[in-house]
């Protein structure tokens, strides 16, 4: 046994002709073993490559979805990337296999796409989270639950005390006396309490100089300085004040010039 290691040992050190096509098929094996490692790790990375272009597409077809809702413009904000359909018959006879410098490059351009999709998606999280709380805050909600139409509109009207041809600076919206007053918008209650003509009122301050004012009520309940939620109850339907019979007038202000609140109000639903 030690003779033959010896042997072996002398033969492969003095390159014996007996011995190279032993070793030269060695090598061979083993360069076989290394190719094959390496081709299949290159493609597991080939792979993980094309997950991440479908996760990139995806993130694209979100984006889109989403700048829509948030109302941006495409030339302004695109997604361009488009979104395809993969499939096809097996070209292994047209295949290629991936360099280590191909997926290198290809790696770092997907790095690049998505760093861009996720600044993208980031300012797309914060203008759609600006855009629901700007939706909270604005007037558009009935004061008047269940209710969608006004006995008497904002514009030129008869006055129904004098007779004369006078301009009505809000809405009135018929309800029994007692009903909630809700809202129309979140802010800042800046009055509340009894005005000569609007009768128990309250006015809340939106911000952006936008204020609602809510007449003839019954009862007060926010008081100054109250932040409030858009629906919150505010005060009770009354007769209070320059009244016919019991109703809510609402009015919608924007640096102290009355707006038609038609404008403002969404549809109930």
């Amino acid at each position: 046994m030690v003779l033959n290691y010896f042997s072996l040992r002398y033969a492969v050190a003095n390159d014996h002709p007996l011995v190279q096509p032993l070793v030269a098929a060695l090598k061979a094996e083993e360069s076989q073993r290394v190719h094959a490692y390496v081709r299949d790790g290159l493609r597991t990375m080939a792979g993980k490559m094309g997950e991440l272009q479908a996760r990139l597409a995806r993130l694209d077809a979100l984006g889109s979805r989403l700048s829509k809702s948030a109302g941006l413009k495409g030339e302004e904000f695109a997604f361009d990337v488009p979104v395809p359909g993969r499939g096809g018959a097996d070209a292994h006879a047209s295949s290629r296999e991936w360099s280590l410098r191909q997926i290198g490059a290809e790696l770092d351009s997907l790095t690049g796409h998505l760093e861009d999709r996720s600044d993208k998606l980031r300012f797309l999280e914060s203008a759609i989270a600006e855009q629901s709380a700007q939706a909270l805050i604005t007037p558009g909600k009935s004061p008047i639950r269940g209710v969608a139409y006004s006995s008497s509109s904002y514009g030129w009207r008869v006055d129904p005390f004098t007779g004369l041809n006078t301009f009505h600076e809000g809405i009135d919206f018929p309800a029994h006396s007692g009903e909630p007053i809700l809202a129309a918008g979140g802010g800042v209650v800046v009055y509340a309490d009894r005005h000569p003509q609007y009768g128990s009122m309250v006015e809340i301050d939106h911000g952006n100089d936008l204020v609602t004012r809510y007449a003839h009520a019954s009862k007060l309940i926010a008081k100054v300085g109250d932040v409030v939620l858009q629906g919150s109850k505010i005060a009770e339907v009354g007769n209070t004040g320059r009244s016919t019979g019991p109703h809510l007038h609402f009015e919608v202000r924007h640096r102290g010039v009355a707006q038609n609140p038609a404008r403002f109000l969404r549809p109930p639903g």
